[in-house]
Order: C-alpha cells, then structure tokens, then sequence
C-alpha cells in the first residue's frame, strides 16, 4: 500500500465522487427553488382580483363545456 499510484486513483475517484454528488445536489436545490417560486407566484396570482380579458374568457370556456355537455346528452342546439 505504499505505491503512490494506488493513493493517487483513489484521491481521484474520491473527487470524480465528491463532484457528482454535489452537482446532483445542486440540481435538486435548483428544483426546489424553482417550486417554491412556482408556489409564490400561484398564491400572487390568486391573490390578484381578475381581470376583465379572463372573466372573458371565463365565460368563454363555461359556455363551451355547456355546448359539449349539450351535446353529450344528445341534445340539439
């Protein structure tokens, strides 16, 4: 065990090791970020009164799914 070769292919895998477990934790801490930020801005938005372009197109989509409940029961329009 005295050969410094064998020391030296160690200290190396033990970096190349070291360096992907912190990138793969880095990339999760990233992630997890990213989410929070997600959760953040979902809460402003909801937070936020509407707008009158999306009551518009609120409306827009309820009279839709009524056409297609519509015509899901067979009925003619």
């Amino acid at each position: 065990m005295d050969d410094p070769s064998i020391w030296l292919t160690i200290a190396g895998a033990s970096l190349v090791g070291l360096a992907i477990i912190t990138r793969a934790t880095l990339a999760g801490w990233k992630g997890w970020l990213d989410l929070r930020r997600l959760e953040i801005e979902g809460h402003r938005a909801a937070a936020l009164p509407p707008t009158s372009g999306s009551r518009i197109e609120l409306a827009d989509l309820k009279e839709r799914v009524r056409k297609l409940e519509a015509i899901a029961a067979g009925v003619d329009l």
